[in-house]
């Protein structure tokens, strides 16, 4: 018995279809409170996440964590910019593979340089740029996961019969887990060379 390609990679091929990505024309152009924060996040990323129906993309505890950390500039009498929903969505996709301390090394310059920026390049700018790239690699994701995948059938032919499927998936699992791992280390390298943590911060909480 062998990996059910037409079903499981269709699947994963509809997985990249529901992540969406949040322009900055869809955030509102007034200040939000907390809880209107936490709904507008809710109501772009939910379809994305593992168990759309459970699952909180933000909490108010995890927005204050973020201010508390220097992640993000205080909200102006309890009111939150768009600046601060762009922010708020790099972190949602950094939190997954980096520390509060990593996150803060790489968006520290960004926040101090570009926030509430008065001149022609701004935070939104940086947004824009970053995530039109993003959206252009989506194409060239798929087709490595489908090579990866193909490769992971391919392995454990001599296994008992038994046991084979779940080996290919195993290898699968194990082949995008190791990309994910060196892309962190390089990340966390590319960290380090630049010299951006602040030492006197001391090693935040992962």
């Amino acid at each position: 018995m062998t990996i059910d390609a037409e079903n499981l990679l269709d699947s994963i091929m509809e997985s990249f279809s529901r992540i969406k990505h949040i322009k900055p024309t869809d955030i509102p152009d007034i200040d939000l409170y907390m809880d209107q924060v936490t709904t507008f996040m809710d109501e772009k990323l939910k379809p994305s996440t593992r168990y759309p129906g459970e699952d909180k993309i933000l909490t108010k505890t995890m927005i204050n964590n973020y201010t508390k950390n220097d992640l993000m500039p205080p909200p102006v009498k309890k009111k939150y910019s768009k600046e601060h929903v762009l922010l708020l969505i790099f972190i949602y996709y950094f939190k997954g593979v980096l520390s509060i301390n990593d996150i803060h090394a790489v968006l520290k310059p960004l926040t101090d340089k570009y926030f509430h920026s008065e001149g022609d390049f701004n935070l939104e700018d940086v947004y824009n740029e970053v995530f039109d790239m993003e959206r252009s690699e989506v194409d060239s994701l798929m087709e490595d996961v489908k090579k990866k995948y193909a490769e992971a059938c391919g392995t454990f032919q001599e296994a008992p019969e038994e046991d084979r499927d779940f080996l290919q998936k195993f290898s699968f699992i194990c082949i995008l887990g190791y990309d994910v791992y060196i892309k962190r280390l390089l990340i966390e390298k590319m960290i380090d060379e630049f010299g951006l943590h602040d030492k006197d911060k001391g090693n935040k909480e992962k």
